[in-house]
């Protein structure tokens, strides 16, 4: 079968990724199919799929970038380096830097079968499955956590030591970019963050966006399979990534999709506390979430409403949007200002 020279849905030429992916890959037959996998992701990924080998594709984004931003070189390299651990990842196959292709780098892995929920609430589950898939969840978060980043090769993957006073002062300029209103919450956060930082230099390999919606479980078994999306994988504190995934529990189901105010027993979910006390029966550090930390992640999450809602007032996205996400952005740091005490 012959492809067309491109799909404008693609971007790029799909005719000369099928001739590349030949030479590169064994055991592929039949025609590819190709096919842009949704959900909002900044790096454009793919189904790439032939009779016998079923793979996915994740690529930069076309135009100009940021220097640090799109690094799909580093996702490919933390991948290929949690595949020697406990971690479930992808099977990475290659990394492509030659432009020609499709115009940008990309990489190559395995395409794993499971279930990916973006709701929270698990619809459609039993209450013991849910509660068994947040167990997984949680265990698997711990085991990330646990990884010797030098025996991985990964000494070198981020700044190590500093990571709250580099985060708080990063999002304190971000605000500061796309602010359009003042917000006493935000400036109480500001000053009151950097003092209560805990004293500990904990490093860890972080996720970064550690959520039920990056985490791929089994087909029919309730365990995770997969973790996806490392753009912002890093060296940093591993509680930042635990507070990260409680915001879950801090927001309500029309605040981003939370469970707060639902009935967890009902639904055979933990609740915040038993979440957290099954990471840390996992979890190597020894360290415990303090309200610092909740805080910090709804501070950081109010920063980023705020920019979305930026964004849709200069025209990148439709008015509501603005509206919905600076609604979320004021009661974030309200939250998160609450627990600044």
């Amino acid at each position: 079968m012959t492809l067309p020279a491109a799909q404008p849905e693609a971007g790029f030429d799909a005719a000369a990724l099928d001739a590349y992916l030949r030479r590169a890959v064994d055991r592929l037959s039949g025609p590819m199919r190709l096919e842009r996998i949704g959900g909002g992701q900044s790096n454009p990924t793919f189904f790439v799929s032939y009779d016998d080998r079923a793979l996915v594709l994740r690529k930069q984004p076309p135009g100009e970038l940021l220097p640090s931003a799109h690094a799909i070189d580093r996702e490919y390299r933390v991948i290929s380096a949690l595949s020697r651990t406990d971690v479930p990842v992808p099977p990475a196959l290659l990394y492509c830097e030659d432009r020609t292709i499709l115009g940008t780098p990309f990489y190559l892995m395995e395409k794993v079968e499971g279930r990916v929920y973006h709701d929270c609430t698990l619809p459609g589950l039993a209450p013991q499955e849910r509660s068994a898939m947040y167990a997984s969840l949680a265990q698997t978060l711990a085991a990330l956590h646990n990884v010797d980043v030098a025996a991985a090769g990964l000494a070198d993957y981020g700044k190590p030591g500093n990571y709250f006073a580099r985060q708080i002062a990063r999002w304190g300029r971000q605000w500061e970019l796309s602010r359009s209103r003042d917000d006493a919450h935000i400036d109480r956060l500001r000053a009151w963050l950097p003092e209560h930082i805990p004293a500990d230099e904990t490093v860890s390999l972080v996720h970064g966006d550690y959520r039920i919606g990056n985490a791929m479980f089994h087909p029919t078994e309730p365990r995770v399979v997969a973790l996806l999306d490392w753009e912002l994988s890093t060296l940093g504190h591993p509680l930042a990534d635990l507070a990260h995934t409680a915001i879950a529990w801090l927001s309500r189901p029309d605040e981003y999709g939370g469970v707060a105010g639902l009935d967890l027993d009902a639904l055979g979910l933990p609740d915040l506390d038993r979440f957290a006390a099954l990471y840390g029966s996992q979890a190597r550090h020894g360290r415990i979430l303090q309200p610092f930390h909740l805080a910090f992640a709804l501070f950081r999450w109010a920063v980023i409403f705020e920019g979305i809602a930026a964004r849709a007032r200069a025209g990148n996205a439709s008015a509501g949007n603005a509206a919905e996400t600076g609604r979320l952005a004021a009661a974030f740091a309200r939250r998160a200002a609450e627990l600044a005490t």
